[in-house]
């Protein structure tokens, strides 16, 4: 597949220091790259989107590779639970914003780069004119609105989308570049309904796992720089960690898709958390719980102090119960609910969390179906728990 020139003529103002060809002396020696791939790289400017699980090693890679010129767009800050996969942060980064770690760590591997910092969300009001400095767009986001809205900005602007996912045990990476190939919409035309599909932090990932899918997306933005080898449009690239096994899909160009079919209906940026069904950056059923009747945690401890026993209903999954649970509960997993009813007394008040707040809403509405009435939300789910109420117990 012919990919075009994603340059131009910048390439050839390039010169490399003598520092830089010693330091590129393995590039330099291969004729895929050589002397002209290699100015090629120090030209090109990049935009990294995330610098999580899947920036971490994606930017590592292109940074010690020679993209001249790395943007970096976050504004989360570091937290421990992401030490697991996000191999650019350190435990002493805890608590220090990302983009302040990971900048320090592209520059220690390589001084003579260029670190453009975005230190904002990206959305419909700043993409457009984020992207269209940027040679290559590599998506390393975890979120559906994020993800509709990067391939819309870089089908308007004509960018590659270099894309990769993730979750528990399984990855995908592919390269969405109309007209060349298909983009995000032609496999995805609608997303999920909210809730469905578990992030990371509701369902887990391997550590390991980003590692191998960012180092995809960086060898894919590599190839698109120098013009080099099959790059993966057209084809989705599926790995299985628990089986070890690499599988291809094909994806084809739809011709009814909205934004890069023949008479496309998206001509501009809309709002993507409404068309994904999410509000205020949280899934619908969690901003639904708020019409749901609620309790904090402070006022269900009152309420135990005082003697009051509701039933304290945990629906979370197994794994999680290993790792902590609130003294009393009972505990039915979520996709267990609907055949355990019977275990449950309807005329009992019942308090009923999870981790954050989501599943046990999913929870109230499923019982409030079956005739239940007297059901409170915990606000916040075991999570907030923990902090407000019994620090003691691990966090995750």
């Amino acid at each position: 597949m012919n990919v075009p020139d994603l340059l131009g003529d910048r390439a050839t103002a390039v010169t490399l220091a003598p520092g830089e060809i010693q330091r590129y002396a393995r590039h330099l020696i291969m004729p895929e790259v050589a002397m002209a791939g290699q100015k090629r790289l120090k030209a090109a400017r990049v935009l990294c989107i995330g610098t999580g699980g899947l920036g971490s090693p994606l930017s590592l890679y292109l940074a010690a590779a020679g993209v001249g010129t790395l943007g970096l767009a976050d504004f989360d800050v570091v937290d421990l639970s992401n030490l697991q996969r996000q191999v650019i942060h350190f435990t002493s980064d805890v608590g220090r914003p990302k983009i302040d770690s990971a900048l320090e760590k592209l520059q220690a591997i390589n001084p003579e780069l260029i670190i453009r910092r975005h230190e904002h969300s990206v959305d419909s009001s700043n993409a457009l004119e984020l992207f269209a400095d940027y040679d290559v767009i590599v998506d390393g986001t975890d979120n559906f609105p994020t993800r509709y809205l990067v391939n819309d900005a870089c089908v308007l602007l004509g960018k590659p989308n270099v894309y990769g996912s993730i979750f528990r045990f399984d990855g995908q990476a592919t390269v969405f570049f109309p007209p060349q190939g298909p983009c995000y919409r032609c496999l995805y035309p609608e997303p999920p309904p909210p809730d469905l599909v578990p992030n990371c932090a509701e369902g887990g990932v391997l550590g390991i796992l980003p590692g191998l899918i960012g180092v995809v997306q960086a060898t894919e933005t590599v190839k698109l720089i120098l013009g080099a080898g099959r790059p993966l449009v057209g084809r989705l690239l599926l790995y299985d960690a628990l089986e070890m096994t690499f599988r291809e899909m094909k994806v084809r160009k739809n011709p009814r898709c909205p934004i890069c079919g023949p008479n496309p209906t998206i001509r501009a940026l809309i709002d993507y958390h409404e068309f994904c069904g999410v509000r205020g950056g949280e899934p619908a059923a969690a901003t639904a719980s708020a019409a749901l009747e609620e309790i904090t945690p402070k006022e269900l401890k009152s309420l135990l102090d005082h003697g009051e026993r509701p039933l304290i209903l945990d629906v979370r999954n197994p794994e999680e119960i290993a790792i902590c649970r609130i003294a009393g509960s009972t505990v039915i997993p979520l996709p267990e609910l609907p055949a355990r009813l019977g275990e449950l007394d309807a005329g009992t008040p019942i308090v009923v969390h999870c981790k954050s707040g989501v599943r046990s809403a999913k929870a109230i509405t499923l019982l409030q179906a079956a005739g239940f009435a007297r059901l409170k939300n915990l606000k916040g789910g075991i999570l907030a728990w923990i902090q407000e109420v019994d620090p003691s117990l691990p966090s995750y």
